[in-house]
């Protein structure tokens, strides 16, 4: 693996297009909610990497950290992120669920997650 650190644009692309539909926008209206050009979104969908302002102004849109989309370098050397820390805020940011909603949803993945860990690391010992 490289050392460069990059931006996984494919997956940003994915989580702009999920959050636009459940929002009924269209691309250009994201773009304008966003305050990026539709010009720089429609490049992203040819793996096009986004400018620093166009990717910050998306990453804070979609209330999730730019580190979510990070590939490489050194932080992809890192251990994996609490599954559940990643989703919460992709869950908060729904607007079909309630606070009740996020947190039972929360408890049920928290619940799942800490079973997968303790099941591997029992095959693994």
């Amino acid at each position: 693996m490289s050392d460069e650190l990059t931006v996984d644009v494919r997956l940003l692309h994915s989580a702009l297009d999920k959050a636009r539909e459940s929002r009924g926008l269209s691309w250009r209206q994201l773009a304008k909610e966003i305050g990026v050009s539709a010009s720089t979104i429609s490049r992203m969908a040819n793996n096009l990497k986004p400018d620093v302002t166009a990717f910050a102004a998306m990453t804070t849109w979609l209330k999730m950290p730019a580190e979510s989309f990070y590939v490489g370098g050194p932080v992809a050397n890192e251990d994996e992120p609490d599954l559940v820390a990643q989703l919460v805020p992709l869950l908060r940011a729904r607007k079909d669920l309630t606070g009740q909603d996020v947190e039972y949803l929360e408890e049920v993945i928290g619940a799942a997650a800490r079973r997968f860990r303790a099941e591997s690391e029992s095959r693994s010992k």
